[in-house]
């Protein structure tokens, strides 16, 4: 009889105890054990089990799970007698950062002080008898969300040695999410201050911990040794292109189509790979969303399961933000082409808005595009990496992110769709100069992009929404080459009933072009005299059915005309 399935289950305890739905990834236990690393950094993408498998590893090698060897029968770890023996034999401190988000510096050290207080608090069975001394228990009782900053970095590293002391073995430190604040962090401005003090604690407690065994490190990305683990020459740094424990995060096929007849469900497994596949960790391919998996086993129906558990807040005003040049890639990629970049897989934050490529770096750790190959170039093996949409569900969150640049701002973008389609210009002008007033903005960089470039960014963002809104009637196409030079948009349709759009876009010349008027005419005589038109005609759209607009801009004015 099929098992219960419980969503957001990450205790493994009671995980294990209801006898609820379970793959058994209990082989990251003995692949890190084995590896030897005294400080492992694992990234996986959220809701991959990161937090359920760091519950796992609390479980097994804590000592106040000693008495529980019932919670691991059966599984491939109890396959081997030594590891049997290893279950329950250390001290453990276990921290998950997943919970703290602030939009200030002060409201996030106090958050992870009260982490921090809170293992104090499961602890206090230290100050019992003569093991601290005097002054020891008053530095104990000290530990509270209050503490000082110089307190709190060696707060870890502190009750590590007492426990060492207790137990007679080092400690296992665990610390899931380990980069949910430093994201926080970045989002409201306060990275570098953040920086500062977090680097004490890591460097503290993983760096200069003579009492520490082992630690394990969990965390959506790679964030530079440069900003918050200087010096720590210890650590393993695991990305999604490593090949260790690459199938120990996520299902793998075999997992989820054995799952999948487990629970009467085998005959959609290829609409299940068409949505929740696409995941690659080094060579592992097709590994599924255990989320997505989860729900729709419970379910039984095709959602967007994933996808809506995150407003991708750091990745929509990165794209939306980004230049042409990305804006670019993101279209190719919407339309089911791959792209290939180079980027570092370590994430700089106060370099995003500054390192062009670093979003693919963090679209990639997020999960929302997957690694198809890498090369290696030149000389020094610089890494290209050829990227694709991940799945159907991810290519959703992307259309209506989209969408929501638009909708958000409470612009007329879709009546002005409508009205394009429909050739009115009066009403494109009208709804035109709506989107571009109160979205400008929204597509500023932050760096004052001149009047010359911030339509060039606008127009690219432009035509992601056009792809959202048309992708089923047109193939849109944008900075293609056509006839004699390259065109700015191009709508080409898929049915015979409707018409072909070519969109020039041009900033006004001052000193050549006496009012927007001109510029939409030499808009309308490039697209002539370039013939851009040459790419329609071979689609088979006749000459009398191609409808050609010049988009001027000057500042936030548009004035569009039709030739």
């Amino acid at each position: 009889m099929p098992c219960t399935i419980g969503i957001g289950k990450q205790d493994f305890a009671s995980l294990r105890e209801g006898n609820y739905f379970y793959i058994d990834k209990t082989k990251l236990i003995s692949q890190w054990w084995e590896s030897g690393d005294s400080v492992t950094l694992i990234t996986r993408p959220r809701r991959f089990g990161k937090t359920l498998n760091m519950s796992m590893m609390n479980c097994f090698f804590s000592n106040q799970y000693a008495d529980r060897q019932d919670l691991f029968t059966g599984l491939e770890i109890w396959n081997e007698e030594k590891y049997q023996s290893l279950q329950g034999s250390y001290p453990v401190i276990f921290l998950s950062f997943a919970a703290i988000k602030a939009d200030n510096l002060q409201d996030t050290k106090k958050q992870i002080k009260a982490q921090i207080t809170e293992v104090y608090r499961n602890n206090r069975y230290l100050l019992d008898g003569a093991l601290l001394s005097e002054q020891e228990k008053k530095e104990y009782e000290q530990i509270t969300k209050d503490m000082g900053d110089a307190e709190c970095s060696l707060s870890i590293r502190t009750l590590c040695s007492y426990l060492f002391r207790y137990y007679g073995k080092k400690t296992i430190v665990l610390l899931d999410e380990y980069d949910t604040p430093m994201q926080e962090a970045y989002i409201h401005g306060y990275w570098k201050e953040f920086t500062s003090f977090i680097r004490s604690l890591f460097n503290s407690t993983f760096k200069t911990n003579p009492y520490l065994e082992r630690g394990m490190m969990t965390g959506i990305t790679r964030v530079s040794k440069e900003s918050v683990f200087s010096d720590l020459n210890n650590l393993s740094v695991i990305t999604t292109t490593s090949e260790r424990y690459a199938d120990c995060f996520g299902f793998t096929e075999a997992e989820v189509f054995a799952s999948l007849e487990q629970f009467g469900l085998i005959e959609k497994k290829k609409e299940v790979k068409r949505w929740y596949d696409g995941f690659t960790f080094g060579s592992k391919r097709d590994i599924y969303n255990p989320w997505s998996i989860t729900n729709f086993l419970r379910e039984k129906t095709f959602m967007a399961y994933w996808a809506a558990t995150s407003g991708n807040v750091l990745i929509n005003k990165l794209i939306r933000t980004a230049s042409a040049e990305i804006k670019e890639g993101m279209e190719d990629l919407l339309q089911g082409r791959e792209i290939v970049v180079t980027f570092d897989e370590q994430i700089v934050f106060d370099q995003l808005d500054h390192a062009q490529n670093a979003i693919w770096s963090l679209l990639v750790a997020s999960g929302y595009l997957r690694v198809e190959q890498v090369e290696y170039r030149g000389a020094w093996r610089k890494p290209w990496y050829h990227l694709m949409i991940t799945n159907l569900e991810t290519l959703g969150m992307f259309s209506d992110m989209f969408a929501g640049w638009f909708e958000n701002s409470g612009t007329n973008y879709n009546a002005f769709i409508e009205a394009l389609l429909k050739g009115n210009i009066k009403e494109m002008n009208a709804y035109m100069n709506d989107v571009a007033l109160t979205t400008f903005s929204s597509f500023d960089t932050g760096n004052h992009p001149s009047e010359r470039t911030q339509p060039e960014r606008f127009y690219h963002g432009f035509v992601l929404g056009l792809l959202v809104e048309l992708q089923d009637t047109y193939l849109i196409r944008s900075n293609r080459e056509s006839g004699l030079g390259r065109y700015d948009v191009m709508l080409i349709p898929q049915k015979p009933e409707f018409d072909g759009i070519i969109l020039e876009f041009k900033v006004r010349e001052t000193e050549e072009e006496a009012s927007l008027g001109d510029t939409v005419c030499e808009a309308l005589k490039q697209i002539k005299e370039k013939q851009y038109d040459r790419e329609l005609i071979a689609h088979g759209v006749p000459e009398d059915r191609i409808r050609c607009y010049g988009f001027a801009f000057e500042g936030k004015r548009v004035l569009i005309g039709a030739g």
